[in-house]
């Protein structure tokens, strides 16, 4: 039975290997970017390789925080029902560091912007909707003053704190959710993938990229993930295990996920 699926960042690497898998199967997708010739570049070029034309173009800056709350508007206005929502979208290098909102834009739109879009969706992911969440194998101790732009990190160190950080509010979230949907799961896609960020990261080609696009579909539709959520995926081994163990201490997710609403909550009230 044919899908909605929205995957974010849909514009190049995983998520339009992503996007790719889910059209050939004959899924509606709908693509998100932040550049508005990308996009359509990318729908373009799917409609070519897939032959299939079940798309929609959605641009968003999830840097700004508006802009994620206009795009899960316009989704809204237009779909009554999402069958799955894949947070895709993340930056590691970026050429400032500081959004207007004087947050660090890695853990705006690697944490904040899929957990304001998950949220706000909610109304239209139903019971058995997914939510597949890209983390990383790279995780590390969330700096609650770098969250809140207080304490400025290197490139790995954001990017580690804020997959984590993705890592913890997805268990936590998925697991408040367990009965009543979504599920909610967490995935490391597989390490040193070939997408552009492993390029400018580490200056290396890394490996095939459908094989993590592979594992992003599978925990949007398959039946293996039906009863994961809250749970972590680990691609690079190929099975659920547990994610950094500060993921599985309840007191410090809590705080974490704490300090993202009080941070959504003083920029969306301004």
């Amino acid at each position: 039975m044919s899908k909605t699926i929205l995957v974010t960042g849909a514009t190049d690497g995983i998520g339009f290997e992503t996007a790719k898998m889910l059209l050939s199967a004959g899924h509606t997708v709908l693509l998100h970017g932040r550049n508005n010739r990308k996009l359509q570049d990318a729908q373009a070029a799917l409609i070519s390789a897939t032959g299939s034309n079940k798309t929609e173009c959605y641009l968003a800056d999830l840097s700004n925080v508006s802009q994620v709350i206009q795009l899960a508007d316009e989704i809204q206005k237009k779909h009554k029902v999402l069958d799955a929502l894949i947070n895709n979208a993340g930056v590691y290098k970026v050429p400032s560091v500081m959004t207007a909102d004087e947050l660090d834009v890695r853990f705006v739109v690697n944490t904040i912007a899929p957990y304001m879009l998950t949220k706000a969706l909610l109304p239209v992911l139903g019971k058995n909707a997914r939510v597949v969440n890209v983390s990383s194998a790279a995780q590390a101790p969330v700096s609650l003053a770098a969250l809140a732009g207080n304490q400025l990190l290197n490139d790995s160190q954001a990017y580690a704190q804020s997959k984590l950080a993705l890592t913890m509010w997805s268990r936590q979230l998925g697991g408040a959710l367990a009965e009543s949907g979504p599920v909610i799961v967490a995935v490391n896609p597989k390490s040193l993938l070939g997408s552009k960020m492993v390029k400018d990261a580490y200056g290396m080609a890394g490996s095939d990229l459908r094989v993590g696009a592979d594992i992003l579909c599978r925990g949007a539709l398959s039946e293996e993930f039906s009863q994961a959520s809250g749970l972590y995926y680990d691609n690079d081994i190929e099975l659920f295990t547990q994610p950094h163990r500060d993921a599985l201490d309840e007191q410090k997710t809590q705080t974490v996920v704490a300090a993202m609403d009080d941070i959504i909550q003083r920029i969306t009230s301004k």
